[in-house]
């Protein structure tokens, strides 16, 4: 079987779907790579690397030609889903629940798309989960960009001129990305606290030495893992609580998110004038709209002294690793789709079911 790798087009997209690593361990599995020249170089991975791994290199007028399966980073383009054949299997962050004429140009083409973002949350799914794998990385890097900005030492010292108290960072949300955030905060050396409507996720924010911030609003879990969205009530009360209590973090760190749906406004512009300058919000939720009233997907603003990130795609500023770990995720995919090299779509299973967003029949 004949898998295309070709360069990601998005703006500002640095990742590749896969990497030499497994593009070695796929064709020991009985798989053709091909990889278009250059698809690699963003995320520190050489032509010549791809070469010593066993894959085919070839301009992006040959890479199609022959392909069965295509494995991407971002959604294609309308130009790049017209170059795909009929039948062609498609694995990538399509948008499924944001992106409707993209999936229906899809459909149209008859592309057999799976959606990353749609792998059923099951045990036996989990080396397939990219938006976990992804997370994880955004999480990270969120409290390197809160470090970076913020005007305090992240650590406590204890130094001749004196002691200096360490950063207190706030965690709102404790899904991956959150944990991963509260576990990256601690090890610098702040003092951590985190907030999550589950109240199930408690144990694992106090686990990772994070003290868990009690605000008196709750909500259930979904069998995503997701929490349910709040009612406007919950929301205002949520507000009101996080109001009395941010202003005594120097870091905020937002995380909470609904798929398919705006992020939840948590925190209002009356709750940033309420922190000391020099402060620093990391809104991870920025793509969708932004947990923060003040929030500007894509940009850095700076209100009454308190710095608003809104960077998008984190995971694409650290490449190199974001790219290993999907790189994975996507492998685990196709090894499953294409047991032994030969693609065998089962449909009673509910992990290609549940991936699948488009195929020729469901056009019918």
């Amino acid at each position: 079987m004949r898998v295309a790798v070709p360069r990601e087009t998005t703006p500002g997209e640095r990742r590749v779907a896969l990497v030499p690593e497994t593009v070695s361990k796929l064709r020991e599995a009985g798989f053709d790579i091909r990889v278009e020249r250059g698809a690699g170089a963003t995320a520190g991975f050489s032509d010549a690397d791809y070469a010593d791994a066993g894959a085919e290199l070839v301009d992006s007028g040959a890479l199609l030609a022959g392909a069965e399966l295509v494995v991407r980073v971002a959604r294609p383009s309308a130009e790049e889903v017209a170059g795909l054949q009929r039948g062609t299997v498609l694995v990538g962050f399509l948008q499924p629940l944001t992106d409707s004429e993209g999936i229906t140009r899809l459909r149209e083409q008859g592309v057999v798309a799976f959606a990353m973002e749609s792998i059923p949350r099951i045990t036996r799914a989990q080396p397939m989960d990219a938006l976990s794998s992804q997370a994880t990385v955004a999480g990270y890097k969120a409290v390197l960009l809160a470090a970076d900005r913020v005007q305090k030492l992240f650590p406590m010292l204890m130094t001749a001129a004196g002691t200096i108290a360490p950063v207190r960072a706030l965690v709102v949300g404790a899904g991956v990305a959150g944990l991963q955030a509260i576990a990256t905060a601690r090890r610098l050396g702040a003092v951590v606290s985190a907030f999550d409507v589950r109240p199930a996720v408690r144990e694992q924010v106090e686990s990772l030495g994070a003290a868990f911030l009690e605000l008196g609003v709750r909500a259930e879990e979904t069998e995503g893992g997701y929490a349910m969205e709040l009612t406007a009530e919950q929301q205002a009360q949520q507000q009101v609580a996080l109001e009395e209590r941010i202003p005594d973090f120097d870091v905020v760190i937002t995380t909470a998110a609904v798929p398919g749906r705006p992020a939840p406004k948590l925190i209002p512009a009356v709750a940033v004038e309420r922190m000391r300058p020099g402060s620093v919000i990391v809104d991870l939720a920025a793509e969708t709209g932004g947990n923060c009233e003040l929030t500007v997907p894509g940009e850095v603003v700076e209100h009454d002294g308190v710095a608003i990130i809104g960077t998008t795609n984190l995971p694409s500023l650290m490449a190199y690793h974001a790219s290993q770990l999907y790189s994975r995720n996507v492998a685990a995919l196709v090894q499953h789709l294409a047991p032994n090299g030969e693609l065998v779509l089962d449909w009673d299973d509910e992990i290609t079911s549940g991936a699948c967003v488009t195929r020729p029949e469901a056009s019918a």
